[in-house]
């Protein structure tokens, strides 16, 4: 009787694991959007200042590798749909992908799982949430920087609004997130 009482039960647990799992991804996609709305228009540049990337690192750092990517990869399509989860600086949607910012918007996915990757592979410190902080970063502003020079034909012109401008406010992120992830760890099991 307990055996077949422990079949019914397996099948419920893991629909409700796979529940949650879907929960936290679809969370986390939100908590991107909400850092999204927090930006500066900076001068002489069409990318703005945002908190987004922070939320990036975050998410990558405290979902991993793979909850990391899906969260990212659903914040895209979100935008894409015309969901106002980017930043309002921009047209939105995919108008928005196609601009500016979307070398950085693509990367998103990509720079949570790398996050998500080094850290997950490490000791669970400052130091490896810093250092996999820094690899998303670089990344990130591969993809950014890239996609700029593309549309403006200048590297010199590139890196004029897609880096310059950032390189104090990213070094700030990559220190908070690696701070604040060491007190999410309690919240967020690791698979």
């Amino acid at each position: 009787m307990s055996s077949s009482a422990t079949q019914v039960a397996s099948p419920r647990n893991r629909a409700v694991e796979i529940a949650s799992q879907i929960a936290i991804v679809v969370a986390a996609s939100f908590f991107v959007a909400i850092c999204a709305r927090i930006y500066i228009p900076l001068p002489g540049t069409p990318v703005p200042l945002t908190v987004q990337n922070l939320g990036v690192l975050l998410v990558g750092l405290a979902l991993g590798s793979r909850r990391g990517f899906a969260a990212l990869a659903l914040y895209l399509a979100e935008g894409a749909s015309g969901l106002p989860v980017f930043s309002p600086h921009g047209l939105g949607g995919i108008a928005q992908i196609l601009g500016p910012t979307g070398g950085y918007l693509v990367a998103y996915p990509f720079v949570a799982a790398l996050t998500g990757y080094i850290f997950e592979r490490g000791k669970a410190t400052f130091a490896q949430a810093a250092f996999a902080s820094l690899a998303g970063e670089v990344l990130l502003f591969t993809f950014g920087i890239s996609w700029l020079y593309v549309l403006t034909h200048s590297l010199a012109r590139a890196l004029s609004f897609g880096l310059y401008w950032f390189i104090f406010a990213e070094v700030i992120k990559i220190m908070l997130a690696a701070g604040v992830v060491r007190s999410w760890q309690a919240l967020f099991a690791r698979n």
